[in-house]
């Protein structure tokens, strides 16, 4: 018999491969002899980097960049050896979540997403594996073009700056101090938007105001994108401001797109196959995921619905696993999870839920009395 578990982190409680060792136990304290592999699970955004480094054996990495407003931040970043490869979120350097309340889009920028990249390059890695949900920023990618050695230049041959606000005054682009390495690497986005660089489906239209976009800006920043993407167009000879995912991150999707030939995909696919989920998969019996709570939202795509399946796709029977199971959780019945299951044992208090030792031994319960049930009805 084959058991495949890949559960997201119970955020807050357990990470993918705490929750998903638990897991393991309890199958193997009924079926010792059965084959159990744990996956890492992510659905590119928040906490993806952490689960893919510890289920990849890799590390995390540290350093000190420039946040969104240029105060310094410590931002870390995945390291695998093995394989020459990054895994980085750039909300870690260039985040909405580091600023708070203090949103300036003029003045946000990607600088520090690339100074992350040009420390990892420096270790050896030439493999990058980045998701660009949750920015601060509206300027295009320029920041973190910058870092890397690309020079954005006005009318007088003067840089321009790295922020929003400098996109509009960028009359030429230089690329020979670009880092040479990054001829050498390939970079993965897991980017879930589809939105175009400009219009009214763009980067400043939809995703401007959450980052302080007023309504007499919308248009000048739309505008000043369209002109980057212009002279880009001119610069380099690419032109993707109308492929999807270029709005992505106020258009640092449009920046990997143009300059560092990357290639966007959802994030769940992304991580699904960098973990190499579906040659896990072949063979498998039952296939255990999960997340923290589950509910409709987890139905609409999310990480134990893309398990689900691709558990499907081999025959396997999916169970899931959740911290909480809300109304409208029977939704990801008709989405290939074909049970579920709250883990708490007892009435307790949310602090005491989450406390990481009861929710590990909690899961590991739960689990040992499905796979008894498992057992019996084989």
């Amino acid at each position: 018999m084959k058991v495949v578990v890949a559960i997201d982190s119970l955020k807050g409680s357990l990470t993918s491969m705490e929750a998903g060792r638990a897991i393991r136990d309890g199958v193997l304290k009924v079926l010792p002899d059965t084959e159990v592999v744990v996956k890492p699970l992510a659905d590119g955004g928040e906490g993806t980097t952490e689960a893919l480094a510890e289920g990849l054996g890799g590390e995390m990495v540290y350093v000190d960049v420039h946040g969104p407003l240029e105060t310094p931040v410590k931002a870390g970043y995945g390291w695998i050896r093995e394989t020459k490869t990054a895994i980085m979120e750039m909300a870690a350097a260039a985040g909405i979540i580091i600023i708070g309340k203090d949103k300036r889009p003029l003045e946000a920028t990607t600088y520090g997403v690339g100074e992350m990249m040009k420390d990892a390059i420096g270790k050896g890695c030439r493999n990058f594996i980045i998701g660009i949900g949750g920015s601060a920023t509206n300027d295009g990618g320029i920041g973190m073009l910058t870092a890397l050695g690309y020079e954005f230049l006005d009318s007088d041959g003067k840089a321009v700056g790295i922020g929003g606000g400098a996109l509009k005054d960028i009359a030429s682009i230089r690329t020979e101090k670009a880092m040479p390495e990054l001829k050498e690497c390939q970079f993965k986005i897991a980017c879930d938007v589809t939105n175009p660089l400009c219009g009214t489906n763009g980067a400043t239209y939809i995703y401007g105001p959450q980052k302080g976009v007023t309504e007499d800006l919308k248009d000048v920043l739309d505008k000043a994108l369209a002109s980057y993407a212009e002279v880009t167009k001119k610069c380099l000879g690419t032109d993707f401001a109308e492929y999807e995912g270029a709005g992505a991150a106020g258009g640092l999707g449009f920046a990997f797109l143009s300059y560092l030939g990357a290639d966007l995909q959802p994030g769940i696919d992304l991580v699904l196959d960098a973990v190499e989920m579906e040659e896990a998969m072949k063979g498998a019996d039952l296939v255990f995921t999960g997340e923290g709570r589950l509910d409709y939202q987890t139905a609409m795509g999310k990480a134990p619905v893309g398990i689900a399946k691709l558990a499907k796709k081999y025959g396997a029977k999916v169970i899931a696993l959740a911290g909480a199971v809300i109304e409208g959780a029977e939704e990801c019945n008709a989405n290939g999870i074909d049970a579920y299951f709250p883990i708490l044992q007892q009435i307790v208090t949310l602090d005491e839920a989450m406390d990481p030792e009861r929710a590990k031994q909690n899961m590991t319960k739960t689990t040992e009395q499905i796979t008894r049930l498992w057992a019996a009805a084989r």
